[in-house]
């Protein structure tokens, strides 16, 4: 199936039913009166995270919701029936955004959440609801009121604890099979990932986290060059970032360089992003004669100022990567120990991630422009209704495992 990780839809809250003008006729009845009920309220629309959906693709292809509307009111003192609520089932880790006003609704996190996103329409009122000494037959009654609609934009980003970078046949799928149960695509040739992959990493009983590999990398990626500017969003919930470097890249390109493109890439495209926590990971080292390991790898750990960790593995040997997965582990229980202790970190981390989310965003809105433009300069005419990434939904099986 499609992976598709955004999508705009629109949602319209039930109306409100309108409330009966009515008066009571009985044969045998002395006194009538107003009997006019009340109308039922609009259904509203929600959204509930389901863990046993990992795309969007449902929404690409049906925009438009509607919730049912309140039946009006009758006689008797009879109230309409309220419209049923409508729930949408949305991915874990979609965010919510108002496409008209730019605010977020809200961010789905757990599976079972749910989120309000328009509100039904308020009932109208029977003329019963107006008798008094003084109006004794009341022939007020009110409309009900209209549900609310609005137009969202949904975005997936999928939940990680660590995510990885790097160029094409860096070694991010050799890695992720090396310590999880995941098995995603491997070959000897550039962009074999084309989606998301998530696994998870147990170290221990009771002890595990989750990693994501998305697609490579290349020089110009900020740019809108390759797949890896779609999904670079996606790292922006990893609370640490893998930089893998291939120390022996089979077309004779210079690691070095190669690092230095990924974090070229990574400023231009969010510069928060790129302040993140992260780790240096130099892959495939059993492919560099040991005489020259050593001087290869400082090599690269000093043309690039690096400060951080620094790990060497040979994933697909899994040399050195049960190492990194248990740093990694005490790494995370750390950040939440100090998170559970001091709450204002715990929202300075919320706050961060949301700014990477709105860089994330204003990048990708400003390549989709210049796409836009540069289109319809060659073509001459004005298309509004098309999208940059349309053709960028790959028609392949997504898995995800533990």
């Amino acid at each position: 199936m499609k992976f598709v990780d955004e999508a705009p839809i629109s949602v319209q809250a039930g109306k409100g039913g309108n409330g009966c003008l009515s008066f009571r006729r009985e044969k045998f009845v002395e006194k009538g009166g107003p009997d006019g009920g009340d109308g039922g309220d609009g259904g509203s629309v929600y959204l509930e995270a389901d863990d046993s959906l990992n795309t969007l693709v449902d929404y690409r292809y049906q925009p438009r919701y509607a919730a049912e509307s309140g039946q009006p009111g009758r006689g008797r003192n009879c109230t309409g029936a309220k419209g049923e609520d409508l729930v949408l089932k949305v991915p874990v880790g979609t965010t919510i955004i108002d496409v008209d006003t730019g605010e977020t609704l809200g961010d789905m996190t757990e599976a079972g959440e749910r989120q309000l996103v328009a509100q039904g329409g308020f009932h109208g009122l029977g003329n019963t609801r107006f008798k008094s000494s003084t109006n004794r037959a009341p022939r007020q009654t009110t409309h009900g009121t209209e549900g609310e609609m609005r137009s969202l934009k949904l975005e997936l980003k999928v939940l990680a604890d660590v995510g990885m970078l790097g160029l094409p046949n860096a070694g991010k799928s050799t890695f992720i099979r090396a310590v999880s149960a995941a098995k995603p695509k491997v070959a000897n040739y550039p962009f074999t990932t084309l989606v998301p992959n998530l696994g998870v990493v147990q170290v221990q009983k009771h002890r595990s986290f989750v990693i994501a590999d998305i697609p490579g990398l290349i020089e110009g990626a900020a740019e809108g060059a390759g797949l890896g500017i779609r999904f670079l969003k996606h790292l922006t919930r990893c609370r640490v970032l893998l930089h893998l470097v291939d120390l022996a890249p089979f077309d004779g390109s210079d690691p070095v360089e190669n690092a230095r493109a990924i974090e070229r890439e990574l400023s231009t495209f969010s510069p928060t992003l790129a302040g993140r926590e992260r780790w240096l990971v130099l892959n495939k080292t059993d492919l560099v004669p040991a005489a020259e390991l050593e001087e290869r790898c400082q090599a690269v750990v000093d043309a690039l100022g690096w400060e951080g960790p620094v790990f060497r593995v040979a994933a697909i040997r899994k040399e050195g990567t049960d190492a990194l997965g248990g740093r990694l582990m005490d790494y995370l229980e750390e950040r939440q120990e100090i998170e559970a202790r001091d709450p204002d970190l715990a929202v300075a981390e919320l706050e961060a991630q949301r700014q990477m989310q709105r860089e994330a965003r204003e990048r990708i809105e400003e390549l989709r422009q210049s796409h836009r433009a540069k289109r319809k300069a060659a073509k001459g005419q004005v298309d509004d209704d098309e999208d940059w990434d349309d053709d960028d939904d790959h028609d392949v099986d997504v898995e995800y495992r533990s």
